[in-house]
């Protein structure tokens, strides 16, 4: 990688004046400070479902975008599940070529404005910054930077559509409309398949839309990226369950050459502790969908969720932190975090550990539930903790929790939401003969085109992966278009 002393070690043979000045540019641009992020108010926010995140404005962008040092060996686009090519959007920003980079992104990403909102950059390509790797400094704010590039896109209303192949008309199918089918969709769109996407939901987006806050990610974003791929010709069938709607003998008598699955992990795990069947205890799938797809937190809507004054979320992953500030939202006094483990090690994104303890959520860490009781009438009203504390690493790592016996405890309560985990619905695997499967229900794949078991299906998201980051899902929807493309190229040619 080239970092600023390479700057100063510039063959003999050139200008020893542009060694110079690259130097200096290079010491001026690592010497600036990170751009933070302008947010809304805590106090305003926990009431509201306003974005948290505002956004970078065109002078916060372009001060950002001219941190980037150009390094000759860009390691970021390695830590990019999509591959985007970071150096060339953020160079375009920083000539206020707003609509370029934005081009730029959409060569590999289907959902900008989207990853630029929810995307753990700080685990990916700002972890592989030059910053981070050789300055052990803040990275440049890339996920910032892609986000200002989209948002400045659509608020110009010149939305641009990728480059889209002549028609093949050959016609591929994608199963569930989250973030691996819109991704793998977007692909196959490209190299000119007839793509139709059959959602089991009434609305298109997935895990997008029924799982993610629109305090972190407002619907009209989704719908904004959405509606970029009904014009790139991908068609949209909604309430359509694939399998029982029409099976798949029949969609492949329609004509359909080979199907991406992405149906994501809707099954929710519990914990299997005495008291989990008591009103008042949700899942996190449950409870999010409700309020999020089903208007549960509208008195004009007939599917209310009880809001609870008391209410504790169990797990520490950013579903747990969606769900808890979700019900700070819908007017809890008390909300809590219970996790077995230390804050430190939770899985969730620091932003939104950040944002939650802004917004006055109270963290249990080192609690584990045992049990809930109810009043007379079979709601939960309370909790039993026992206090924890951490021994060797396990598999993952992480330290293992152990159980400290006598340090059970009570707490009050009237909500319990459960996040610790979700496996895909075993629906599926049952209605495919031939599909192979994880012990955990996971479809299996061939990791280079996540193809499965069943040669024209294949397969990608949280359905491979149990719960995973909407931007592995995304990287697993690419792989899997480039994986369909080679397999029906192929099939073409071996009949010809």
């Amino acid at each position: 990688m080239k970092n600023i002393a390479d700057y100063l070690k510039e063959e003999r043979s050139k200008d020893w004046r542009v060694a110079l000045r690259k130097s200096m540019k290079a010491k001026e641009r690592t010497a600036r400070e990170r751009t933070p992020m302008t947010e809304y108010d805590p106090e305003e926010r926990s009431h509201s479902y306003v974005e948290v995140n505002l956004g970078f404005n065109e002078e916060q962008a372009l001060v950002e975008a001219t941190r980037c040092v150009d390094c000759a060996n860009p390691t970021c686009i390695t830590g990019c599940p999509v591959g985007i090519n970071i150096p060339k959007f953020i160079k375009k920003i920083e000539s206020k070529d707003y609509l370029g980079a934005a081009v730029v992104l959409k060569e590999t990403n289907a959902l900008p404005a989207v990853c630029g909102r929810v995307c753990p950059q700080e685990k990916q390509c700002e972890l592989n910054c030059f910053y981070t790797v050789s300055l052990h400094k803040p990275a440049v704010s890339i996920g910032s930077l892609e986000r200002f590039a989209a948002d400045f896109e659509r608020n110009s209303g010149k939305m641009a559509i990728p480059e889209i192949a002549e028609s093949n008309g050959i016609k591929v199918a994608i199963v569930g409309s989250g973030p691996a089918g819109l991704s793998a969709a977007g692909d196959m769109a490209k190299l000119g398949y007839d793509v139709t996407v059959f959602e089991a939901l009434h609305e298109i987006g997935g895990v997008l839309k029924y799982g993610i806050p629109e305090f972190r990610l407002p619907n009209e974003i989704v719908d904004v990226e959405i509606e970029v791929m009904r014009k790139m010709g991908v068609k949209f069938r909604t309430n359509f369950i694939v399998g029982r709607t029409a099976s798949f003998d029949q969609l492949r008598a329609q004509g359909f050459e080979a199907f991406f699955l992405g149906s994501g992990a809707g099954l929710p795990r519990f914990m299997n502790i005495p008291g989990e069947n008591y009103n008042g205890v949700f899942s996190a799938n449950e409870y999010l969908t409700r309020v999020n797809l089903m208007h549960a937190a509208s008195e004009e809507y007939d599917t209310p969720v009880f809001f609870g004054k008391k209410v504790a979320i169990i797990g520490g992953g950013n579903t747990a932190m969606d769900a808890v500030r979700t019900a700070r939202r819908l007017g809890a006094e008390r909300a809590m975090i219970v996790y077995r483990r230390s804050r430190e090690e939770m899985p969730a994104r620091a932003e939104e550990v950040k944002h939650a303890l802004e917004e006055g959520i109270e963290f249990l860490n080192l609690n584990n539930p045992v049990e809930y009781f109810a009043d007379e009438n079979g709601h939960v009203n309370k909790m039993r903790l026992q206090k924890m504390e951490l021994g060797e690493p396990d598999s993952s790592g992480r330290r293992r929790p152990l159980a400290i016996p006598g340090s059970e405890y009570d707490v009050d309560v009237d909500l319990v939401i459960v996040a610790v985990g979700t496996s895909p619905n075993p629906l599926l695997a049952k209605i495919i003969p031939g599909m192979d499967v994880t012990p955990w229900g996971t479809f299996k794949v061939n990791e280079e085109t996540m193809q499965t078991a069943v040669p024209d299906m294949f397969a990608g998201g949280d359905i491979v992966r149990g719960g995973a980051t909407v931007i592995l899902a995304m990287g697993d929807g690419r792989k899997a278009a480039a994986g369909m493309h080679a397999y029906i190229q192929n099939k073409i040619k071996n009949k010809a």
